[in-house]
């Protein structure tokens, strides 16, 4: 069941009226039609119901805005019916934020999170391009495509210096709700009423859930959400921000900052000491990792 703001389902009604359906009427339902194998109906809630062998491909032919609809079989303009169809179909009918993060395993740099909206076209737009999650590309890839993101699409970026990662990170809570914290504060930046919000799940659902009470959005949370365009746009802007930060700090101090926390981390940790002494260390790194320790000149 999709949730549909009034004008989208306006639109679907009006593209319906012309094809090969029966109106029925149902209780508290706006509409209902029957045809093409599939039941449609959208309640006076909001909440839009397909039933039949595949609500998917009804949905991607019905939904586009910018052409007439097919009278294909219903397997021609489906690739199948699947969660990443149902995703595809809610981001082509209404406006979807994602959030995501990086820096989180990262001992040097910032902690940022992106949220990413994006109208039903630019879903559109998007799909087949080389958007998709940041973990899959290349830093210059990340770099360049963050970039172009950020000048077409409607962005928010919150970061997370490690000066006050550290003295965040010793209040009660600690990493989870400051991530709860970023990722509300950068959805709350963008959020119109009735948009859809789809959030890479990191912890128990209610972290997120009660810092965006009060919201009229349709929160969705789950793990591996890059597979959601909105989202998979954020994991690339976070990245981004967070290489180009990373970058900034290793001029500033004169040191290759490594990303990661393994064995290159603890050289490039070494010699900042050896340069700078252990002092500074909190203005380039998340003090509480294992790497700190390990530091031995």
């Amino acid at each position: 069941m999709l949730k549909l703001p009034p004008s989208a389902a306006s639109d679907l009604r009006r593209r319906l009226q012309p094809g090969a359906f029966e109106w029925r009427s149902v209780p508290h339902a706006a509409f209902s039609a029957k045809g093409e194998g599939t039941v449609v109906t959208f309640y006076e809630s909001g909440k839009l119901l397909l039933q039949g062998p595949d609500p998917a491909g009804f949905a991607l032919r019905w939904f586009d805005l910018h052409a007439a609809p097919s009278t294909a079989p219903a397997k021609a303009a489906s690739r199948a019916t699947s969660s990443a169809d149902s995703s595809a179909v809610r981001a082509a009918l209404v406006p979807t934020i994602g959030s995501d993060e990086c820096g989180k395993g990262d001992y040097f740099g910032p902690l940022v999170v992106a949220a990413v909206r994006l109208e039903p076209e630019e879903s559109r737009a998007l799909a087949g391009s080389n958007v998709r999650d940041s973990k899959t590309l290349t830093d210059e890839m990340c770099l360049r495509l963050g970039g172009a993101l950020r000048a077409r699409h409607q962005v928010a970026v919150r970061r997370l210096d490690p000066p006050q990662y550290n003295e965040a990170h010793g209040r009660p809570g600690a990493l989870n709700g400051i991530l709860a914290d970023l990722h509300a504060q950068a959805i709350r930046e963008l959020a119109r009423p009735q948009d859809r919000v789809v959030v890479d799940q990191f912890a128990d659902e209610r972290l997120v859930a009660s810092r965006l009470a009060g919201l009229d959005i349709d929160l969705e949370q789950r793990h591996k959400a890059e597979s959601e365009l909105a989202v998979a746009a954020a994991s690339i802007v976070a990245r981004e921000e967070f290489l180009t930060a990373i970058k900034e700090l290793s001029e500033r101090y004169g040191v290759e900052l490594r990303k990661g926390a393994g064995a290159p981390t603890d050289a490039s940790a070494r010699e900042f000491v050896r340069l700078h002494g252990r002092g500074p260390l909190s203005a380039v790194a998340k003090l509480h990792f294992k790497n700190t320790q390990r530091i031995r000149l």
